[in-house]
């Protein structure tokens, strides 16, 4: 003011609103004075109230005291009794001035006169002065329109009426003379912070106010002319009044923790009731609305601010601050509620987060610093609880859950004693129906269960199981299940390598508990985070094994879940923990998961998808189509809720299935339990647990380590499913499908282990699967051509159950096992000539055929085991005899194969039988001769006797293979050339019954089979001798005995070869007479390849009887062969030759047929060529006076045959055709050759 009026610049005061004349000199003058006078009182009160402090006798407002003391002390009295008599006075001028003033100067002097007499007030703890001038300060802080500006913009015209009125309502300056007075508000509360006490309840006010115009986009400051226009916030720059405001602001209580702790609950208390000044209000719009929402949001960060700030010693202020946020968000206003919410959840995490927590927990473990922990720990964690239980607001409940999971976020480790609380609460969410609170909940119980298990105490670790439990079991979010049974899982894992390998060893652990130590311990921490106290640890017995128990509880009731995802969740967690941890598990601990949980979980799930519904369940509806619902598929595989439950039985089986794997010694005596779950399941159930008994037999049978009752247990569980006489579901052919491959595999993987009586119970149970599957009623693969499944997988295994070297002996039974399958004949030939034969039928090891009743081979009708019925009798063939025919025919070239691979004498002992079941197949090829049964029996039946009976003669040396056996393989075989060449199915079909390609393919392979009989079978050694009188010596029979008996069998047996030789001759012989034994008339009508055939089968006597004396392959069976065929060979010749004549005579001048004409001229060439053995032509019937010279030294070979012909030779010289009568000419050349007639070259 001096410093004005010395630079000559008058000093004036306001005008008036009319804009009346200046005060005249004097006036302003005397207004000086006396402004200058009244600043004098108050700053004299100031220095004397300095001057009071300085010497003691009032305390200074910044030492540290909860209580001010008396007033005492002369200038004391002095300053109060001033002060007493002067402040209404001082007050009322002081204020009208400022109210006047708009000159910065004279701002400035009236507001350090404010400022000197609070601060004085304050020192004298004078409250009523103090307030007064708080109160009058705090009016001109803040600037707001004066009632005559509102009334004018209520009366001004215009359009833009009321958005000027708004404008103006909302609109806030800030005048020079504001933000001075504002900064002078703020240098008292700075200095008399610890003395004010109620009276902050005015400067928060004004606070508040100011924080609503900073945050107000239509406030803004002015300069010092009124004529400047307004300068906002946004163009202020970064030091305007805003900014500097607004950080002075702030820094009053950030200065917070350099107060007394009784000024900061004062002013805790005063933003308290700031606030629930504007809660008792009305929720109304407008501006009634932000000014009570802008002030309660100042009240609440402004707590958190002074709680930041303070929390070094936060344990007293905490309540205060914590029960305003409570009720915040306790109230109905959801703006309120998220402000409470978010204050609270910051001021938790501050505390948590803070040094002083921090500095608790790390501090030596004494029992005061362990009683303010847990007194700290509880009192942060505790408003959660209170609030989640307080109320049914799902808004404050998820709230609460919410600050939760940021805690165990952010500072979830450094908690010790609020687990209790927060995993009763997290148990409570769990049983909420409101899916948000569970997904909350589950998110805070993830966190524990995968950042968290190490630091929560072990005394809660069960409590921890449990919620999990109920997280799992709750039925509000679906995945929230699946989620924490994974968790359970993620605990399992925690125990087991974490509790169980604590250093004290398994069983019962010592742990340290949450109990409070004594002071001056010294103190480890273990590997949970808590502080273990050395010698005096308070610590807590734990068993691992309980845990997991009550986990594996929890998964056993979760399995029987009706929801199928979780019920199988359950199980797959519980068998991986099992699988993982199980070799960490005790042995009680083993058979209590056994018999209280795994086979329980079974029976459970068995007897729920045994009585479960079979109604087909209807996807979720999507919408709607045309008027009618559209719904959501759903897999035919697990429509049902009985296929759910099979589903789970499945997964259960596989499980145990694995854990047996693993812990082997368990499976002896389960077959009870395999039993019941393969026949009695649906498919799915009965595949898995084939699949489980298979896979743990054969994990043991690869390593060596199976032992022998195992192996027979497996064979039995087999057997009593396949006898089951309850097993008749759909599932059938697919489970014995998989129990074929599994017994193929087992037999593979273990042969060693097999002895005969196993290997025969294996080929049974084979039998038995196979056999039930060919008299089904379910023939429909079979119609179209195709094998059923069990049938291909047999056809699969065969060569799998070939007998290894140790079980030779059980070739013979396995391969009458195969030739079972092989069909019954319908049709053969009318006529058929019995043989004497009666050799007993066994096994080298002197076993008759186990098969019995229907499943052994019986004969009927003669003993080829054949069924003759005529063509006009026999019935259509069924579908059941059209699938065995389907199956022969694949089975017969695998027959061959392992047949090939059997030893010598297991091969040949059924070797009879193995040729009258293809023999039986042959006779297919009038039946049905459509198929390929009979066409592939042929083939099977040729390359056995080329690659088989070659070898035969070597064979026969072995004692092990008996003549009897030998000559029943040659009667077999004979029976098989005779019906399939001269029987009923050697008779020739209609030409036009088969496709042209089919004719041709079936007149090579009779050509084939031609062929292997003329100079393949035929042709080898069948009367080899072997040393029969040393075989019964070595029997037990006597010398004597022996040379008896051997001289009994070789005559009996010579006889039967002999007959056995001449069949298969006279077969020959009847397939060559084809052409030449029927009339002239129907030769004409004869195929083409009918000739043909009769050709070869008379080119293969020929070939029988004829004598190459340079390649001198001549035997003993050769030469029985041969004075066999030579007698049926001239017989046919002369019946040829004979017919030939009686046609030509017949037929006059009439051409013969072709087929006649080329069979006597290929007669002719033949004879002509043919050269026979001295020993065939002995044989002959011929005059005694033509043999004289057969045993001539020099003679190699005879054509002694031509002179048994000579008459015929005789008779076709006369013949029409000319290439006969040259052929015969030539013959009869070769005969008087033979005679010693040759042309005399006489003496001229």
């Amino acid at each position: 003011m001096f410093s004005s009026k010395s630079k000559g610049i008058e000093w004036i005061l306001d005008n008036d609103a009319s804009n009346a004349a200046v005060l005249v000199a004097s006036e302003a003058h005397a207004i000086t004075l006396a402004i200058e006078g009244l600043l004098g009182v108050v700053f004299t009160i100031a220095s004397l109230t300095d001057k009071a402090m300085d010497v003691g006798e009032l305390e200074s407002p910044r030492l540290e005291s909860d209580s001010p003391g008396k007033l005492t002390g002369k200038t004391t009295n002095l300053c109060f009794s001033m002060v007493d008599s002067t402040w209404l006075t001082i007050l009322d001028a002081l204020s009208l001035i400022l109210a006047r003033s708009q000159g910065e100067a004279i701002v400035l002097e009236i507001l350090k006169g404010y400022q000197a007499f609070t601060q004085a007030c304050g020192i004298l703890h004078a409250v009523e002065p103090l307030n007064a001038f708080l109160a009058s300060l705090c009016k001109f802080t803040i600037g707001i329109p004066m009632d005559a500006e509102r009334k004018s913009a209520l009366q001004s015209p215009g359009a833009r009426r009321p958005e000027s009125l708004v404008e103006q309502r909302e609109s806030i300056v800030l005048t020079p003379k504001n933000v001075q007075a504002l900064r002078t508000l703020f240098n008292i509360a700075h200095r008399l912070h610890n003395v004010l006490g109620p009276s902050w309840i005015l400067v928060l006010e004004t606070l508040a106010a100011l924080d609503r115009a900073i945050h107000s986009s239509h406030a803004a400051t002015q300069e010092v002319s009124t004529s400047v226009p307004r300068l906002t916030k946004e163009s202020s720059g970064q030091y305007s009044d805003f900014n500097i405001l607004s950080s002075l602001n702030s820094q009053l209580f950030e200065s917070s923790a350099l107060m007394h702790l009784s000024a900061v609950k004062s002013l805790l208390s005063a933003l308290g009731q700031l606030s629930q000044r504007f809660l008792g209000g009305s929720s109304s719009v407008g501006q009634a609305s932000a000014q009570r929402i802008g002030s309660i949001s100042f009240s609440v960060d402004r707590m958190t601010s002074i709680l930041v700030n303070n929390l070094h010693r936060v344990e007293p202020l905490w309540d205060i601050v914590v029960g305003h946020f409570l009720e915040l968000a306790w109230n109905s206003d959801q703006h309120l509620r998220s402000m409470g919410l978010g204050a609270l959840d910051q001021s938790i995490c501050a505390v948590l987060g803070s040094d002083h927590f921090q500095l608790l927990i790390s501090s030596r473990p004494s029992k005061a610093a362990l009683t303010g922990l847990r007194s700290l720990e509880w009192s942060v964690i505790s408003p959660l609880r209170i609030l989640y239980f307080s109320t049914q607001s799902v808004d404050v409940r998820a709230g609460s859950l919410k600050i939760l999971l940021h805690v165990l976020e952010r500072h979830g480790e450094k908690l010790r004693y609020s687990w209790p609380d927060i995993l009763q609460m997290l148990r409570s969410v769990a049983d909420a129906p409101e899916k948000d609170l569970v997904t909350l909940g589950f998110q805070s119980l993830r966190v524990i269960m995968n950042n968290g298990l190490s630091t929560i105490p072990v005394d809660c670790l069960q409590v921890c199981i449990d919620v999990t439990g109920a997280y799992s079991a709750q039925k509000t979010e679906l995945n929230i299940s699946l989620t924490a049974i994974g968790l359970l899982w993620t605990t399992t894992d925690f125990i087991v390598k974490g509790l169980m390998h604590y250093p004290e060893g398994k069983g019962n652990v010592s742990v340290p508990s949450l109990s409070a130590t004594a002071d001056g311990e010294k103190c480890i921490e273990d590997g949970f985070g808590v502080k273990q106290i050395n010698n005096k640890a308070h610590t807590v017995k734990v068993d691992p094994d309980k845990f997991v128990v009550s986990i594996f509880s929890l998964l056993q009731a979760l399995g029987a879940d009706e929801r199928p995802e979780v019920r199988n969740s359950a199980v797959r967690t519980f068998f991986q923990t099992l699988g993982t941890h199980g070799q960490g598990l005790s042995q009680s601990i083993w058979e209590d998961c056994l018999w209280k949980y795994v086979f329980p979980i079974l029976d459970r799930a068995s007897h729920m998808a045994a009585t479960s519904s079979r109604d087909e369940w209807h996807g979720k509806e999507l919408g709607t189509r045309g008027g009618k619902a559209v719904h959501m598929l759903v897999h035919h595989s697990r429509n049902t809720a009985q296929k759910q439950w099979d589903e789970t039985v499945v997964l259960i089986i596989g499980g145990i299935a694995r854990l047996f794997r693993s812990f082997f010694p368990l499976l002896r005596n389960l077959s009870n339990f395999w039993t019941g779950n393969i026949s009695n399941g649906s498919k799915e159930v009965a595949l898995a647990a084939i699949n489980c008994l298979q896979t743990t037999v054969l994990s043991h049978s690869l390593k060596g380590d199976l032992p022998m009752p195992y192996l027979q247990s497996a064979l039995d569980v087999y057997k009593q499913v396949l006898e089951s006489s309850t097993y008749r579901t759909n599932a059938a052919g697919k489970v014995k499908q998989e129990i074929l491959h599994g017994l193929g595999e087992l037999f593979s993987q273990a042969q060693g282990m097999f002895d005969n009586d196993m290997y025969e119970q294996l080929l049974d149970l084979v039998h038995m699967a196979v056999k039930q599957a060919m008299v089904s009623k379910d023939i429909v693969e079979a119609e179209t051509g195709c094998l059923p499944p069990i049938q291909r997988t047999m056809l699969e295994i065969l060569p799998l159950l070939s007998p290894p070297e140790h079980l030779s002996s059980m070739w013979s039974y396995f391969l009458e096992l195969i030739l079972q399958y092989l069909p019954k004949s319908q049709s053969a030939l009318q006529e058929e000539v019995d043989l004497p034969y009666s050799a007993a039928k066994t096994n080298s090891a002197g076993k008759i055929n186990s098969f019995s009743g229907s499943d052994k081979p019986q004969k009927h009708g003669n003993q080829n085991g054949l069924a003759f019925t005529s063509p006009e009798t026999r019935e259509p063939i069924s579908a059941s005899d059209i699938q065995t025919y389907w199956f022969a025919e694949k089975l017969i070239p695998l027959l061959v194969d392992i047949f090939l691979r059997a030893t010598a004498t297991e091969k040949y002992s059924i070797l009879p039988d193995i040729l009258q079941g293809f023999g039986r197949c042959m006779t297919m090829r009038r039946d049905r001769p459509d198929t390929a049964l009979w066409r592939v029996a042929v083939e099977g039946f040729n390359r056995l006797l080329v690659q088989d009976i070659s070898s035969l003669p070597n064979k026969q040396q072995e004692p092990s293979i008996s003549r009897p056996i030998m000559v029943r393989i040659w009667k077999e075989m004979g029976d098989v050339y005779e019906i399939f060449l001269v029987g009923y199915c050697g008779r020739a079909l209609p030409s036009n019954s088969l496709s042209s390609a089919t004719l041709k393919a079936d007149e090579s392979l009779e050509m084939t089979i031609l062929n292997v009989l003329g100079d393949k079978v035929l042709k080898s050694q069948i009367d080899a001798p072997i040393d029969a009188t040393r075989a019964l010596y070595v029997a037990g029979f006597s010398v004597a005995e022996a040379l008896i008996l051997n001289s009994f069998t070789l005559l009996t047996t010579t006889t039967l070869l002999m007959q056995i030789l001449q069949r298969l001759v006279s077969t020959l012989d009847r397939c060559a007479s084809r052409t030449c034994s029927l009339p002239v008339e129907m030769v004409e009508r004869l195929p083409p390849h009918c000739g043909g055939f009769s050709l070869t089968c008379l080119q293969k006597l020929f070939s029988l009887t004829s004598y190459d004396w340079i390649a001198d392959d001549w035997n003993p069976s050769r030469s029985e062969v041969s004075r066999v065929a030579i007698i049926s060979l001239m017989e046919r010749c002369e019946h040829v030759l004979s017919r030939f004549l009686i046609d030509e005579n017949d037929l006059g001048e009439r051409p013969l047929p072709t087929a006649r004409l080329e069979e006597v001229i290929f007669v002719l060439r033949e004879l002509a060529r043919l050269i026979i053995h001295p020993d065939t032509a002995a044989i002959l019937p011929t005059h005694s006076h033509l043999k004289c010279d057969f045993t001539e030294a020099g003679n190699r070979g005879k054509r002694t045959h031509l002179f048994i012909l000579y008459p015929s030779f005789c008779e076709l010289v006369v013949s029409r055709e000319t290439l006969v009568r040259d052929l015969v000419q030539v013959l009869l050349r070769l005969t008087g050759e033979e005679m010693g007639l040759r042309k005399l070259n006489l003496p001229i």
